[in-house]
């Protein structure tokens, strides 16, 4: 097996594309890599919240109901209302007046963290998100035969991280011509090709607190994505913390008792949707949501939790179930995933 290997920075983050060995009548790895490069660009261009020219930023300026947008803005409008849906309104994708409101105006790429630690010290009581009762977002409608969409002037769309994993999911469209293939942008990962069935990839989920390696996950195909507080987290003007995770019933970032969280899924889509959801639960109920395609559940104090049927092991002494990682290892074994 030999692979094409391609790592770049779009939207906001690290991108890889790994390319297998191409099918007959495939293009060269190293051309589909190229092209997967090209279309993220693009797809950056095209719907970062932080450009004045981006066609995301038109929409949400634009002062009539009624407005015509791009297949590539209504499929990616459509992506995050499909994750409003499937979470009950906790993935609210019309938050991005008051993200901006609690400091996340402007891009953080390349901007240090605020230190976790300190952030969870100060940080207000624990407790769930909840769904803003307004859900603004069912006001929205895609109209794919028109080209348009309908929503209330000044209601702000983000397309936030259901973009990374719908921009993971259509590069990887185009490469089910290949052996197998890996698209990560930013966390949000899609893996795929017909060997990789036979030969999982064994995908490494870094620990949000020290940053060192927690779990590998073994996954031949569909979606793993990773949602934490790490990454974007800041000092307010009024001395508070921030983070880019908000709790859609208060437009405030939530502190719901854990730090990260990471889901596989069908998609790179429903694995955002479900690990950015199950934080926002917070642990009894994020854990529950989990517990069919499985996940990793990261608590305030550092403990690491596996949940539901997964190919994994964890690194470390963090586990706050021992005999959960045994039986964990043991289902895996008998997938065929490689300890």
């Amino acid at each position: 097996m030999s692979w094409h290997d391609l790592t770049f920075d779009a939207m906001g983050c690290e991108v890889r594309i790994l390319v297998g060995d191409p099918l007959p009548g495939s293009a060269p790895a190293d051309e589909a890599a190229d092209r997967g490069m090209r279309f993220i660009h693009g797809f950056d261009a095209a719907l970062s919240r932080f450009r004045e020219d981006s066609e995301l930023t038109a929409l949400n300026g634009d002062d009539r109901e009624l407005v015509p947008a791009s297949p590539l803005l209504r499929r990616a409008v459509g992506a995050g209302l499909w994750a409003a849906e499937q979470s009950g309104g906790l993935v609210d994708p019309t938050l991005a007046g008051a993200i901006a409101s609690v400091g996340y105006e402007t891009s953080r790429a390349g901007v240090a963290p605020a230190s976790l630690a300190e952030a969870l010290a100060e940080a207000p009581p624990r407790h769930p998100a909840r769904p803003n009762p307004a859900a603004e977002w069912r006001r929205f409608e895609v109209d794919e035969q028109a080209g348009t969409i309908r929503r209330p002037p000044g209601v702000g769309f983000d397309t936030g991280g259901s973009g990374k994993g719908l921009a993971a999911d259509m590069v990887a469209d185009q490469l089910r011509g290949y052996s197998q293939f890996v698209v990560d942008c930013g966390g949000d990962v899609r893996v795929g090709g017909f060997a990789s069935q036979f030969d999982p990839f064994a995908i490494n989920v870094q620990h949000p607190i020290d940053g060192e390696p927690t779990c590998i996950l073994y996954v031949g195909a569909g979606g793993v994505a990773t949602s934490g507080l790490n990454v974007r987290l800041w000092r307010r003007k009024d001395g508070s913390f921030a983070h880019h995770l908000l709790d859609p019933s208060t437009g405030q970032p939530a502190w719901t008792g854990l730090v990260g969280v990471t889901a596989v899924g069908a998609s790179a889509l429903e694995a955002e949707t479900l690990s950015k959801q199950a934080l926002l639960l917070g642990p009894e109920m994020g854990r529950e949501l989990l517990r069919q395609k499985g996940g990793l559940l990261v608590h305030e104090d550092g403990a690491t939790e596996l949940v539901g049927p997964l190919s994994a092991k964890l690194i470390g002494r963090r586990s706050s179930d021992v005999a959960l990682q045994a039986a964990v290892l043991a289902g895996a074994a008998a997938a065929g995933g490689r300890p």
